[in-house]
């Protein structure tokens, strides 16, 4: 049986690095994983390990305007995202973290 249990970090950053191959347009065609490294840098960098985690993310049914991050459980949303977005993104975090200090 599975076991409910709160979340260990101040905030969830989601990536969305779908391929789909050239099909049809995914947030992998502008870079995603570029977005997901970066911002796994500015988390190491700043000291949030254990309070901020970065991960990789399917599909979020948003792809014409990806790439796409999230950020949770803020419910923030960034989309048409580019590698010189995250110095943006990494603001709102920070915001987030200094409020969760006490």
């Amino acid at each position: 049986m599975s076991k409910q249990n709160e979340s260990p970090y101040v905030s969830h950053v989601f990536v969305c690095t779908n391929d789909r191959g050239g099909k049809s347009r995914s947030c992998s065609d502008n870079n995603s994983p570029l977005i997901k490294s970066k911002l796994k840098d500015a988390v190491n960098g700043n000291g949030w390990k254990g309070k901020v985690r970065v991960s990789t993310s399917g599909c979020m049914g948003l792809c014409a305007n990806g790439p796409n991050v999230m950020i949770y459980p803020q419910k923030i949303w960034f989309s048409e995202v580019s590698p010189d977005d995250v110095d943006e993104i990494v603001s709102a975090v920070k915001r987030i973290v200094a409020d969760d200090e006490p």
